[in-house]
């Protein structure tokens, strides 16, 4: 398989150059109880957003990358699977697979999961998709385990949580689990996750997604993840 330019010049446990110093997204923390619009083709979505809980009720760039490519390359495949999606904030990547009708799980700590509630209802995915609170230091919630597909979009920006987002990942995952992992890169320390996520993860960039140029410039990277056999 022949590996693009940006795979090539991205290694998660390489250089510390060319990295913003950053902990935290940048943010408007005025955003507050705001109702905004984003277009996957054929679908819309409607999200409440608000900075109040945390960066998390804001949709970010790396989760709108993920929703693009589940919608190219997901949109037959995912009706009727178990799909659990990590860190959810607004819930956005876990409403575009309900859209596509898979049983989905969206997942955070209980600060936002009123937010998420008003987005499923605000979508009229009620159905299909449901909000679990899921704090990374507790245990995985046993009707988690296993899913299909696992997601995860902007989690890694917080030092502290990487070995429980490990963990958490690990929990989860089978080797049959598909893991898509979208990640910005922003400072130093992103490569020590990735040191702690090599013990028991491989993981490649995924090589079906004709935007990997465009978003790559923004230094946002979609992995493919695969849980190593014990």
């Amino acid at each position: 398989m022949e590996r693009s330019a940006l795979a090539d010049a991205f290694d998660p446990e390489g250089s510390d150059t060319d990295v913003e110093n950053d902990v935290f997204p940048a943010q408007n923390p005025t955003t507050k109880l705001q109702v905004q619009e984003l277009s996957f083709p054929p679908h819309t979505v409607k999200l409440w957003i608000d900075a109040s809980p945390g960066c998390g009720g804001i949709a970010w760039p790396a989760g709108e990358v993920l929703s693009r490519y589940l919608i190219s390359t997901r949109s037959h495949t995912l009706r009727g699977k178990r799909v659990v999606e990590l860190g959810s904030g607004t819930g956005l990547v876990g409403l575009i697979a309900g859209f596509l009708g898979a049983d989905v799980a969206v997942t955070d700590q209980a600060q936002l999961l009123p937010l998420m509630r008003k987005n499923v209802a605000l979508n009229g995915l009620e159905e299909n998709v449901r909000v679990t609170e899921l704090d990374w230091a507790n245990p995985v919630p046993k009707d988690m385990h296993d899913p299909d597909l696992l997601l995860a979009a902007d989690c890694v920006y917080f030092e502290p949580a990487f070995p429980l987002l490990c963990a958490t990942l690990r929990n989860i995952a089978t080797q049959r689990t598909e893991i898509l992992f979208c990640y910005k890169k922003r400072r130093k320390a992103d490569k020590r996750f990735f040191a702690l996520l090599k013990k028991d993860f491989d993981w490649v960039h995924v090589d079906d997604d004709a935007n990997q140029e465009t978003y790559g410039k923004e230094a946002i990277y979609l992995l493919r993840l695969m849980k190593k056999r014990a």
